[in-house]
């Protein structure tokens, strides 16, 4: 799987999900943007075929926050860890609730990725 150059399409459409935002990416991005965390974070960042919400390309870490769409996408977004997971990327999960209801936790969970 390619990281770059990405088509002019999926570039296309990661560029308007970054002026679009849902608003639990935008907080998880309020606490990551910057280096917060001593490590370059991407928003909507494309790798090969799929844009992904966060990552950490110097630590091929990606991190997808999920609302309540993924719960009845749980399989396709298997799929898509593992095609990731082959091309040497990590998947963090953070359930959409987490970010709203504990900011601080999703950010540790994070944290904790980036150590392993």
């Amino acid at each position: 799987m390619r990281t770059s150059p990405p088509s002019s399409r999926i570039a296309s459409f990661a560029h308007v999900r970054r002026r679009h935002p849902t608003f639990t990416e935008s907080k998880l991005w309020l606490r990551l943007k910057g280096s917060q965390l001593g490590v370059g974070f991407r928003r909507e960042f494309v790798v090969g075929r799929y844009i992904v919400d966060l990552c950490a390309p110097s630590r091929r870490l990606v991190v997808e926050v999920d609302g309540g769409y993924h719960r009845l996408v749980r399989a396709r977004d298997a799929r898509r860890d593992r095609a990731l997971a082959r091309a040497g990327w990590r998947v963090l999960r953070v359930d959409a609730a987490l970010v709203v209801a504990d900011i601080d936790a999703a950010v540790e969970r994070v944290r904790q990725a980036l150590r392993e």
